[in-house]
């Protein structure tokens, strides 16, 4: 019959109606804690949600953006002078461009039979029967002609291999990192644009007309406090904002992200949304055998009537651009939302009290007993009663006499 009884009972009150109910507790030190919550509540969310977050705005989060730049500098090593086209790839860029500051070039390479490098896997041999006709290993250089040969001038044998001869781990020469290049320049052009409220930005400083725009970036260079309009920066700058050594960034080559942040407030004037930069390497360089930034090309040319070629393996840095964009402006509908939540987010108070009183202060029921009344049908009063309890608006006790405060 418990089980039976508690099932009743829990199907039976299921349908009961739950109405609050005001209770006056005349208690001070609970009165701090229910005001005191109420105001940090309050403060949180006038603080944070209103002045930190900014929630009464309407927020544009996916702006569209265009990036272009181009690199300028002039570099001279031993007789070689290099200029744009040498060192930028490309010349004139979008997101991504890159400078070379080391080369490793191999000369005079033509299709034709040679010895494979020792570090292939099983180029080793001792007698054309360790190579196999035809074979090629897809790490290595070439096909295999089936003969072991002698490697270049040393006194071992590795398998002879068709292939652009002689080899690049042979035969290129190492040229000495580009130190100049950390003079050379960047130009990056950001024009960004708020569809949510139809605003463009752009990162060059105004100017009244075309001559002086030209004459201010002919002279600038960005500084976050003197020049923040100035779009052009040395790659020397890069890396120091980056936390790289210029130095070492030459001799393995590397990739940098350049970040351009817009974060605007269009509640104030347009011309106080201006960018922000941050640099960081984005290529892993603990050590590792992929470590750095790298490519190859080659230059062809015809010497004696046969194809010839430069092989060229190019260490460069590479910078990435990422525009990220915020913008907000005031909207009325997100200041209601939040508003409304911030005043329901007030009733925590009354929860927090009532589990004070009811489980601290309650020592003799009193509390509990006017808190939570169960209006069953016998125990209903006459209707002229129950009619001041209704137009009260609800249940209101003023506990302030015989009760232990």
């Amino acid at each position: 019959m418990g089980l039976l009884g508690f099932i009743k009972d829990y199907v039976l009150g299921f349908w009961d109606y739950e109405t609050p109910k005001v209770m006056i507790v005349k208690n001070k030190p609970l009165g701090v804690i229910y005001r005191g919550v109420q105001f940090l509540v309050l403060t949180y969310f006038v603080w944070y949600v209103f002045i930190k977050e900014k929630a009464y705005q309407q927020s544009e989060t996916r702006p569209e953006s265009s990036v272009h730049t181009k690199m300028r500098g002039t570099a001279v090593q031993g007789d070689q002078v290099y200029d744009t086209i040498e060192y930028a790839h490309p010349s004139e860029g979008f997101d991504v461009i890159s400078t070379t500051v080391r080369r490793e070039v191999t000369y005079d390479q033509m299709q034709q039979t040679c010895a494979e490098h020792f570090s292939v896997a099983s180029a080793n041999c001792t007698k054309d029967s360790d190579c196999t006709l035809g074979e090629v290993n897809f790490n290595g250089n070439g096909r295999r002609t089936g003969r072991c040969v002698p490697y270049y001038d040393h006194n071992f044998k590795t398998c002879e291999i068709q292939a652009w001869c002689p080899v690049e781990e042979y035969a290129a020469v190492r040229e000495p990192p580009l130190l100049e290049a950390a003079n050379f320049t960047v130009f990056i052009g950001n024009t960004i644009r708020f569809p949510a409220f139809n605003v463009t930005r752009g990162n060059i400083k105004v100017a009244p007309n075309k001559r002086k725009r030209q004459k201010y970036l002919s002279k600038c260079h960005y500084d976050e406090k003197k020049e923040p309009y100035c779009p052009i920066f040395r790659l020397g700058y890069i890396a120091d904002q980056a936390r790289e050594n210029f130095d070492e960034l030459c001799k393995t080559g590397g990739v940098i992200g350049v970040f351009i942040n817009w974060q605007c407030n269009f509640d104030v004037d347009t011309s106080d949304c201006k960018p922000t930069y941050s640099f960081r390497l984005l290529d892993m360089r603990k050590d590792l055998p992929t470590a750095g930034y790298y490519y190859r090309f080659a230059k062809y040319y015809s010497r004696d009537g046969v194809e010839s070629r430069t092989l060229i393996k190019a260490y460069g840095i590479r910078l990435d651009i990422i525009v990220h964009g915020y913008a907000g402006k005031f909207s009325l509908i997100p200041t209601i939302i939040n508003s409304v939540t911030a005043m329901g987010s007030i009733g925590i108070c009354s929860i927090i009290c009532d589990w004070i009183m009811l489980t601290f202060i309650d020592k003799n029921g009193v509390y509990s007993e006017k808190k939570f009344v169960d209006a069953r049908k016998d125990a209903i009063q006459p209707m002229s009663t129950a009619f001041t309890i209704v137009s009260y608006g609800s249940n209101h006790s003023d506990l302030s006499d015989g009760v232990p405060l």
